[in-house]
């Protein structure tokens, strides 16, 4: 009799290959593997995310469900823990569609001393690892917000008025009625025009968003203001987002009030 694996059984062992490469791909950098909590008493901060709540016996407060284990490490982080890295399940409402669901696993890791330039290219080593074990990526392309929103919308995302937003939307095609900001306004032109275009011929890093669009991320130096974020794109679809994390306490107080 021959016995021959299912689907489920393909996927588990695909997930499993992964997942040891990506551990020994961090072992290699002396990078330290962690476990943080699930559970939190409060939800994220993020207002473009929605968090998932359960109950405990007991408690008279609900208990939030992990977007991310963000928070969570950057404690770590300050109480001196070094490099490290997670893999754990994150949990986010209304993210029920082609791409997401509203359980995943996440890969998120922290590197003292790097930069945002830095960490791009680690990620880039990863993905190329995980992605195409047998036959390296092509080199990542790396292109500003500016730039990939001038080429791929017809609209400069530092100059233009939000008249200009509305009516390249239009011409892509898109109408949306919901009364939007200017940034809600660019993040919908990436989205929906952007986004898809890049990645297709090779990786694609978008970086220096504005400053407005990255609350954790430092400033760089000049005009317009500009962040140290950025995200990974192949075929379309944004895999990971990093950015060189805001360390002036007083700078970050200043930006939550």
């Amino acid at each position: 009799m021959t016995w021959r694996p299912t689907a489920a059984l393909s996927a588990l062992h695909s997930r499993a290959v992964l997942l040891r490469a990506a551990r020994e791909f961090f072992a290699r950098r002396r990078v330290l593997e962690v476990e943080t909590p699930i559970l939190s008493a409060a939800a994220v901060s993020d207002p473009q995310i929605e968090s998932l709540t359960t109950r405990v016996a007991g408690m008279a407060a609900p208990l939030y469900l992990c977007t991310s284990p963000e928070y969570a490490m950057k404690r770590l982080l300050a109480a001196g823990s070094g490099d490290i890295y997670q893999v754990c399940k994150v949990f986010r409402d209304a993210e029920r569609g082609r791409w997401h669901n509203p359980e995943f696993t996440m890969l998120e890791w922290y590197r003292l001393g790097f930069d945002d330039a830095a960490l791009m290219t680690e990620v880039e080593g990863l993905a190329s690892l995980l992605l195409a074990p047998d036959r390296p990526l092509p080199p990542a392309e790396r292109l500003t917000y500016e730039e990939a929103l001038r080429r791929h919308a017809g609209v400069d995302a530092h100059q233009d008025d939000e008249l200009e937003f509305e009516r390249a939307a239009r011409d892509h095609g898109i109408v949306c009625p919901a009364e939007l900001d200017r940034d809600a306004k660019l993040d919908l032109l990436m989205g929906m025009v952007v986004g898809p275009k890049l990645g297709r011929e090779r990786p694609c890093f978008i970086c220096d968003y504005p400053a407005s669009q990255a609350s954790l991320a430092r400033l760089k130096p000049g005009q317009p203001a500009v962040a140290a974020r950025f995200e990974f794109y192949i075929d379309g679809i944004e895999l990971a987002n990093g950015f060189h994390e805001l360390a002036d306490a007083s700078e970050q107080r200043a930006r939550f009030d």
